[in-house]
């Protein structure tokens, strides 16, 4: 699988599992809205950087969101 699939699979559980719109996940991080939309779907290749500040606006730990098996588990 796409590992910029599975970060935004992941990225999205998370999200949804804390109950935070993609808006409040960008504000946590200090980006826009669409940044977080295109990361999501797998269009933005993320940087280390945006991969532990996605991990912390989540409250995650930054291999978690790179975790393919957390993204083919259901909910």
């Amino acid at each position: 699988m796409d590992i910029r699939k599975v970060f935004g699979a992941n990225a999205r559980k998370f999200r949804l599992a804390l109950g935070l719109s993609q808006e409040a996940v960008a504000e946590r991080m200090g980006v826009d809205r669409a940044f977080i939309s295109s990361m999501v779907r797998g269009l933005q290749n993320a940087t280390l950087l945006t991969i532990w500040e996605t991990a912390q606006a989540l409250e995650v730990r930054p291999g978690d969101l790179l975790d393919e098996k957390t993204s083919k588990a259901r909910s």
